[in-house]
Order: structure tokens, then sequence, then C-alpha cells
């Protein structure tokens, strides 16, 4: 599939291949063409780390922060989590299966215990030593025919063998561009870190996901008054049914091999039983049917809404000063408005043709086999870089994993790989569900099914190398 045009502003840089400036570049660069460079000390570099560890082949792994946790680290200046975020998924479905989440911590954990779990997982497989902190990536290019001329932040330049990207996707936000100008404070979400700035202001919320519609509950409790601006209607679930974790409920059903259409009567009879109808909430109906897009998952919206402690409107036609004019006509005066409409899919120090980019920068992504492999190189990978309906840690180990065996394959040269490079060269992909086609959902898969692809890969391509046993963090 050839390149497409780039999304990314990437400054304009000579040409590496054939070049003679590329040998003098080439004389100062540190040869380390027999590693790995992870980017990123996130959950998915930190996952990375430890395959490639596990592997025996040697990595490094630079870290623009001054800590690792990405996201989870609610210090550094990437993290996009506030004071009282939760894990959006159960432990059992979020963990890394080789270092379980301790029975005594609840099944949602907070961001603060999250961090901590990040920090023993580090400590407890050695994955700090590889580590350089406050190192961030200026540019990538690749070389003919394979490697990697990586120049870091402060001008150093390295060559490397090939490139694991886990910078995540949920550090650039996406601002909506409505007419007009808010003269109060407008924040996106990411930027949002407690409720002090909320305390008897009038507060708008837009965007129906899991951030917007925890952000207005929780204005709802802080705020003058609190309205949530929703484009359209959504699909809500409950965190918990008779107790258990509603991700844990879905995967019984996924592993009894219950067909979906039963599974979408059985989650709305349990939604009509658990938050009933949407009657009297203001919550307009869904253009779409249960699990074509991200489900919501929020057991006190629906209490916020019947309580008069929080109002829907429809989506914002205009600003105008401290006022904002909806679709449906209406005004609001607002002193606050949270955007809660997601992120930009970011890789600022990569030419994005060099991902197989389609679509514009604003809806387009990577095409990549499995959300992970480039269909051009085989040097290049990216990490993370999906979003599914239950927990991802545990889905990025196993594409770590993959990434790692394929390394191990391609160095032997054996068949098991070239059948590999010929599958990913061909297909891409990787849900069961039809999603729709938003920027929301581009990232979108199922986690049951793409589990099970990407085991399926594993053993096409032989035997693991030794992991460590299943332990619980101290």
């Amino acid at each position: 599939m050839p390149p497409l045009a780039s999304s990314t502003a990437v400054p304009a840089r000579p040409h590496l291949s054939g070049s003679s400036p590329l040998s003098a570049t080439l004389r100062n660069a540190e040869d380390r063409s027999e590693r790995v460079l992870v980017i990123g000390a996130g959950t998915s570099g930190l996952a990375m780390g430890k395959a490639l560890r596990d592997a025996g082949i040697t990595y490094d792994c630079v870290e623009r922060e001054p800590d690792l946790g990405g996201n989870w680290n609610i210090r550094l200046n990437v993290s996009s989590v506030c004071e009282s975020t939760h894990l959006i998924s159960s432990k059992k479905l979020t963990e890394y299966p080789d270092h379980p989440m301790p029975e005594s911590w609840p099944e949602y954990p907070s961001q603060g215990l999250v961090l901590e779990y990040l920090r023993s997982y580090a400590e407890r497989f050695g994955l700090r030593e590889s580590i350089e902190f406050g190192v961030g990536v200026r540019h990538a290019q690749p070389l003919d025919p394979h490697g990697w001329l990586v120049e870091l932040d402060d001008g150093r330049l390295r060559r490397y063998g090939a490139i694991a990207i886990a910078n995540g996707h949920n550090w650039d936000p996406a601002w909506p561009d409505f007419p007009g100008e808010f003269s109060g404070l407008a924040l996106h979400s990411s930027q949002y870190k407690s409720p002090d700035l909320l305390q008897g202001r009038r507060v708008l919320v837009v965007g129906g996901g899991n951030s917007g519609c925890d952000l207005a509950v929780e204005s709802a409790q802080h705020a003058a008054t609190t309205r949530l601006s929703l484009r359209r209607g959504y699909h809500f679930l409950p965190k918990f049914f008779h107790g258990t974790p509603i991700d844990i409920c879905g995967e019984r059903l996924l592993h009894a091999r219950v067909p979906l259409a039963v599974r979408r009567a059985l989650a709305h009879a349990m939604v009509f039983f658990l938050l009933g109808t949407r009657r009297g909430t203001g919550l307009p109906r869904p253009d779409h049917r249960l699990f074509e897009t991200h489900p919501t998952i929020n057991s006190q919206l629906y209490y916020a809404l019947r309580h008069g402690d929080l109002a829907i409107r429809p989506n914002i036609e205009q600003l105008e000063g401290d006022h904002v004019r909806f679709v449906d006509g209406s005004v609001e005066p607002f002193d606050v408005i949270l955007y809660a409409t997601g992120f930009r899919l970011s890789f600022p120090f990569l030419d994005s043709k060099h991902l197989n980019w389609c679509g514009d920068s604003a809806t387009g992504r990577p095409e990549l086999y499995l959300n992970v492999f480039s269909p051009m190189r085989d040097d290049l990978f990216v990490l993370g870089m999906i979003q599914p309906d239950s927990g991802q840690w545990g889905l990025v180990d196993l594409q770590s994993q993959l990434v790692a065996r394929t390394l191990l394959a391609q160095r032997e040269g054996s068949r098991c790989y070239e059948r590999f490079v010929d599958r990913k060269q061909r297909t891409s992909g990787s849900a069961s569900i039809s999603y729709l086609a938003t920027p929301r959902h581009r990232l979108e898969v199922e986690h049951f099914s793409y589990r099970r692809l990407l085991r399926r890969e594993l053993r096409r391509l032989g035997k693991a190398p030794h992991r460590v046993s299943q332990t619980s963090i101290v």
C-alpha cells in the first residue's frame, strides 16, 4: 500500500539514502544498531521493555518526562488524568497477565494505585535501569534498507536497528472548532485536575464519553449548575452488575460464545432493570446499536440527572461571550467550559508517511497490521495504538510479546517469519464488530477477538521466550 500525504508537521530534512550528507551524519551517530529503541515509558513502553528483556533482545528506552507512568502519573506534564480518576475497566481485565494487582485492591483502582502498580512492575522486572529519563526524540529517519537514524532532543545522534513507538494517544488534546468566542474559562479534560476551580460556578461539559460523563457527575457535586452537551445519543452501562464488574460479565458471555444479538438483548435488559428508562433524564436516544460504539461506563450519571443536579443540552451552535447558544436555539450563561473531546493521534518525531497513514490528521490513522506492524518496514512497531472495549494492558503485553517474537524469528530467518511478513503486507484491521466511522472509534477494537488474533500469531511464530511465573505484587 503506498504511503499517503503526511499528517504531522515535520521539519524538512535532507534525504538520508545514498547522499554524501548521510555518510557524515552517520559518522557522528553513536552506533546502537544491535539494539531496539523504545520510545516512551508509560504502560505500553514498560510492557515492550519487559518483552524484549524476556526475549534477550537488548534495547534502550527513552522517556521525555522525568518519571515513568505516562498518562497515569498525575505529576507529569503529559498526564491527562485528574485526582478522582479511576480505571474504567476492571483490574482483572486491565492488569498485565504476569503481574496481578493485589486482591485487596478495589475493582476499579484509583490513579494513585495505578501509578504504584506501574512502579512495582518496573521494579520487579528490572525495567527502570534501561530507561533514560528527560530524553525525548526530536526526529527518527529510516535508513535503507533497514535501521533508523534517531536525533534526540539534545541533538545527539544514534543509530538503532529498530524502533518501537509507545508514546501513547491520550496526550495531544483535540479541541472542537465552534464559531464565536467564549470569555470564560475554557479547559480541555486533560487540563482538569481537581474540582476546586468549579466551586460555585456555572459549568458546561462537552462530550459524552467516559471522561465527559465522569467530569459532569463530579461537577454536579461542586458547581452551582452543570450542563452536559451531547452531539448524539450514547449507550450507557453501569460499572457493576450484582457486584461484578460489567466487563467481567461481558467476558463470561464471550467465553461462552453467546451471539452478539443475544449479548445486546441481555445488556439492554440489565440496563432497564438497573438504571431504568431514559424518560425524564433528557438523554437523547442513540442512533446506533449497542456495541457499535464504545459504550460509556457510568453508574452515577442517571442518578445525577434524576436528582436534578445535572441537565443535558444538545450540541453547541455558537459561543457568545459568557453565553453559549445551542442547536435547539436555547442560550445559557456559563463561567467554565470543560471540553472532554478526546485527543489527536500524534507522532511528532516521525513523518507519518512512514506509518502508512490513511486519511487526514484529524480523523485518519496509521494502517498497520494488528495496529502494530508496518506493512512497509520490518523494523518499525507501534505499541498501544488501540482503544479496546475492555482493559488494555493485557493486550499490549501480547502485542509486545509478538514484536519480540518477530524480531527473534527475523534474526533466525525462519519460514514462519516469511509467512508473517506476507500476512502483514496483505492485511490490516482487527475488529469483529463494525464500529461507527468517527474519530472516537478509529482505534477501536473488540478486545476478545483482537486478543485471539494476537495469540494466533504468537502460536504461528513458534516457541515463546521464557517468562516470569505469575505472582501477586507485594
